[in-house]
This record gives C-alpha cells, structure tokens and sequence, in this order.
C-alpha cells in the first residue's frame, strides 16, 4: 500500500521515466509525420489545452492583478533577453577554450538568446505553488518579443540572424496562448459554482498533456541522425541549460551542431524542473509560514 501511495504521489516522474522509455524505443511514432502528428497535436493542440486549463481554473481577479505586476514583469523580461544573453556570452568566452566544438557554442549561444518555455514553464510555476498568472504572462509577452528581440540578439552575438517567419509565429502564439485562455476565462464565468464544488483535476490534465510534450520531444531527439558529436562536447552541452522557444535555422552547413541545444534543451529543461520541484515547493512553503509569522507578530505587536 505504501508503494502505491508513493506512486501515485510521483505518477509524473514515473509518467517521464514512460515517456522517455516509450520514445527510445520507438521514436518514429512521436517524429514530425509520424503517427502522432505533434506538428498539429502538440504544438497546436496540447499547447492550447494547457493554456484552456490556465483560463479555466485561474479566478480572473488574478490575472489582471498579475497584469499590474510592472517590476516583476520588467525584471523577468530583462534578465530572459538582456542579461542572460551577455552573461552565456561571457561564460562561453571561456569554453571557447576547452575542446568542445565551436558550432556547439554558437548553438549554446543561440539558446541564451531565446525568450522562456511556455507550457512547461506555467505547469511547472504551477506545481510548485508559485504565481501562475505572472509565469502565463511573462511566456506570453517574452515569447512575442522573442519574435523581435532574438534575431536582433543574434545578429549582435553571433553577427548573423535567422530569418523568423513573424507572421506565422505571431499567430500561432497568438491562437495557442491567447485566445485558448480567453475562451478558458469566458467558460469559467458560466461553470464557477461547479469548478469550485468538484474541483476537477485540471493540472493534472495539464501535465498529462506535458507528457505527450516530453514523449515527441525526446521522439525528436532519438530519431535525429544528424547529431553525431564528441563525449567531451556532449556532456559539456548537457550540463549548460538555458531559457529558450525552439525556432527554425534554415539553409545553414553547420545546421545540425547548432541545432543540439535546441534539441536537448526542452527534455533537460522538463527533467531538471521536475526534479526541483519538491524542492522548490517546501522551500515556498517554509518561505510562506516565516512572513506569515512575521505578519502575526507586527499585529500583536501594534495591538500591545
């Protein structure tokens, strides 16, 4: 009974163990024009789900709070695509003299200069109890700016650029993140009694659908034959993770080393989130017991 309890307690670290597994041994099923379809069922579909969820199970009192939040909003959309970029710049200037490959680092590079994840960086704010409508915020707008900003931090990097379809990603942002979370908010006017009263599990439908993220992501990473890269170089890239949306580099020779970041970096990122979770969970509570401490004392306080 006790390893059931602990099982079902971790069902979504057991669910990427799966997923992963089921990845490595069958990766064509979960490839782009594979069975699956994750070109329309993940990047469309399950995007849109998890942000539907968002709208859904968010009082909408809380998102426009999270929209007055300027400070917290400047100082995450600074860090993401201004300081984090010059400081990877900084550090691989340092790598560049170890044996990794140099393509690497330029694809390392490439990666610092991208805005932050949106699915799993809401679901993964979520699990740890954090502001969920700052983190859906936040992906939202740094991930339109990245359609601006990114080429132009690429362009001041590595002093060439990618040519992103602006358009076409403006509205698959827009029609995956925006409207779902409108409709989200607008269903929720008309079920609020009965959200409340059942309390349907939506983050745990929101990470199942994470799972059928990790599961194409890691399809992609297996079924890649292009990465064929050194001990040395490899274990160097996992072990350097950094904020990125993936986006598409065409027409470039040394296409597939740079792509490896890219590659590598949503299943490390998934991975390393999730395991900090506890983590990052107890620490908020304890965080949360000493203000509220400090609040009942500074009443007694004023009270004598």
């Amino acid at each position: 009974m006790r390893l059931l309890e602990r099982m079902r307690k971790e069902w979504f670290m057991i669910g990427i163990v799966l997923a992963i597994a089921g990845a490595k041994l069958e990766p064509s099923i979960g490839v782009n024009g594979g069975p699956l379809k994750p070109e329309i069922t993940v990047s469309y579909i399950a995007v849109a789900t998890i942000f539907f969820n968002s709208g859904l199970s968010l009082k909408t009192e809380e998102l426009t709070s999270a929209l007055v939040h300027i400070k917290l909003h400047l100082f995450i959309q600074i860090f993401t695509l201004a300081f984090f970029p010059a400081t990877i710049w900084l550090f691989l200037q340092l790598l560049s003299i170890t044996p990794i490959n140099e393509w690497l680092l330029k694809g390392l590079q490439t990666v610092g200069c991208m805005p932050p994840p949106v699915s799993s960086a809401v679901i993964l704010t979520k699990a740890v109890g954090g502001n969920e409508a700052a983190a859906i915020f936040n992906s939202a707008f740094g991930s339109f700016l990245g359609i601006v900003i990114t080429p132009l931090l690429l362009l001041l990097f590595l002093g060439s650029s990618s040519s992103v379809p602006f358009t076409s990603v403006f509205s698959q942002l827009f029609m995956t993140v925006v409207v779902p979370l409108i409709i989200g908010q607008i269903v929720r006017r008309y079920v609020k009694d009965w959200l409340e009263r059942k309390k349907p599990p939506l983050g745990a439908a929101s990470s199942s659908v994470l799972l059928l993220i990790i599961y194409t992501t890691f399809c992609d990473t297996f079924s890649n034959p292009s990465i064929d890269l050194d001990t040395v170089s490899l274990v160097l890239v996992l072990f350097i993770r950094i904020p990125m949306l993936k986006i598409v580099f065409a027409g470039h020779e040394h296409l597939s080393l740079i792509s490896v970041p890219l590659l590598i970096y949503h299943p490390v990122q998934i991975l390393l989130g999730s395991v900090l979770v506890p983590t990052i969970k107890s620490w908020m509570v304890s965080r949360q017991k000493i203000l509220s401490s400090s609040e009942h004392h500074v009443v007694l306080s004023y009270r004598e």
